[in-house]
């Protein structure tokens, strides 16, 4: 069973976002919120394998998702949200958020889209994700090519949490994910947890290839 929090603060929205979710035979409902505090407060003590997180509740969703992403570090947050601002996607994500969804998608769909996620895959909205792929390229035309890429990058390796950061710089060392599950005291499924974010916030095919990004990050830092 898939067990997961709904966190919006419209009770007819969460209410048919329920009987959706109960449609499907392997999805558990264990709880409803209407709050950002409560989201936090639920996902830490409950601990369900997915929160649906709307961004414009009381307390701002956007304001919650780094602390519960470091405090539950098993649970996927899966934005579901009316907002299609390219700022808001940037901000979710780079807080860990496994996905992105704007409202509107249908019910079939969205549990299709859940079910990949707890699986590990990360998910944005195709049309939303062309649009903010077309911006970025659109600003790498109106400069220097190469500049516009190196800070992308760096933004990207800035994004990276505190916990992130402290497994990146084990990474660079050629630390295993066992290795560095003893070093930092976690379970390594949290490692490989953590480890899945950073490549899609890096979006690096690889450990090896978020590493290279890494070291030539923290060697430009200690230049300047």
């Amino acid at each position: 069973m898939i067990s997961i929090l709904i966190a919006d603060d419209h009770p007819i929205f969460r209410q048919g976002l329920a009987l959706t979710l109960k449609e499907a035979e392997d999805f558990e409902l264990c709880g409803e919120v209407g709050t950002a505090e409560d989201a936090y407060r639920s996902t830490v003590e409950l601990k369900p394998d997915l929160l649906l997180l709307d961004l414009s509740m009381p307390g701002g969703g956007q304001s919650v998702i780094e602390q519960i992403v470091r405090e539950a570090p098993d649970t996927h947050v899966v934005v579901l949200t009316a907002s299609e601002d390219s700022v808001d996607l940037s901000a979710a994500i780079s807080a860990g958020a496994s996905g992105y969804i704007v409202k509107g998608v249908g019910g079939r769909s969205l549990i299709n889209i859940l079910r990949d996620i707890r699986d590990g895959q990360h998910y944005i909205t195709p049309s939303l994700a062309t649009r903010v792929l077309g911006e970025l390229a659109q600003g790498s035309t109106n400069g220097d090519g190469n500049d516009a890429i190196a800070n992308a990058q760096r933004q990207r390796l800035e994004a990276l949490t505190s916990r992130e950061r402290e497994i990146m710089a084990l990474v660079a060392t050629g630390c295993s994910n066992r290795r560095i599950a003893e070093e930092i005291g976690i379970q390594e499924k949290t490692v490989k947890h953590h480890m899945t974010r950073i490549l899609a916030k890096l979006k690096a095919a690889n450990r090896t290839e978020a590493a290279m990004q890494f070291r030539d990050y923290e060697d430009a830092m200690e230049e300047t």
